[in-house]
């Protein structure tokens, strides 16, 4: 590699960290919110499911904070293995959550009262998300980092919870079927659980598409080369 191809390696990888940061930095700041709304809304409104997710919120804070901690320092790859580990509990912590109180409801069978806010807030999560989402995934294959591309799938995670509670309050609305967002939660969980594992196992199996992709075209060129 020439020195000016080195040199715009290098400065796109501090544009793609940049990008990065900005990202998680957003994530955070919505999620504050978030949770805050969502908080005050489910306690209002007795429901576990608002509750829950506020709550998520909050892990998902964590999440963001330790990707943007990793992109704070002078050399994140570094970092990869630890801020992956974090992720992972997380991930770990989201899905324990969802089920205690998927269950709860469940078994409770509580009547959650109708609630507005809990459905703003939870829909604009629906349309918000994704895109932060594929933004820092986008950013994470192309730097090659398995943090972000795992932090952006916990906050698609967190969308389809998002949208798991905004059917549940609206169903409950409609029909009482009270027991629809508790049932989705279950499900939810489980796919937390699975890019858990994934994250925790991320740190030795090279974990970024972006990586795998650029050892492939390495081969490549050496094939070509020998040929």
């Amino acid at each position: 590699m020439s020195t000016a191809a080195a040199r715009l390696a290098n400065d796109r990888r501090h544009v793609l960290q940049h990008r990065i940061r900005w990202i998680v930095t957003a994530t955070i700041a919505y999620n504050l919110v978030e949770a805050a709304v969502a908080l005050t809304a489910g306690t209002a409104a007795s429901s576990a499911a608002l509750i829950g997710f506020g709550l998520d919120s909050t892990i998902e804070v964590l999440s963001a904070a330790a990707v943007a901690w990793q992109f704070a320092r002078r050399d994140p790859e570094r970092w990869e293995k630890g801020t992956l580990r974090v992720i992972a509990v997380t991930f770990f912590g989201l899905a324990a959550y969802v089920t205690v109180t998927s269950i709860l409801a469940l078994v409770g069978q509580v009547d959650v009262e109708h609630s507005t806010p809990g459905i703003v807030i939870t829909a604009l999560s629906v349309v918000i998300m994704p895109f932060l989402s594929l933004a820092e995934r986008r950013a994470g294959r192309e730097l090659g980092s398995a943090t972000a591309v795992a932090d952006s799938k916990q906050t698609l995670i967190c969308t389809y919870l998002s949208a798991a509670v905004l059917v549940g309050l609206v169903v409950n609305s409609l029909f009482g079927w009270w027991w629809a967002d508790a049932i989705a939660g279950l499900v939810i969980a489980a796919f937390a659980i699975r890019e858990g594992i994934e994250a925790w196992r991320g740190d030795a199996c090279a974990t970024s598409v972006g990586m795998l992709l650029e050892e492939e075209h390495g081969l490549d060129a050496d094939d070509d080369h020998h040929g």
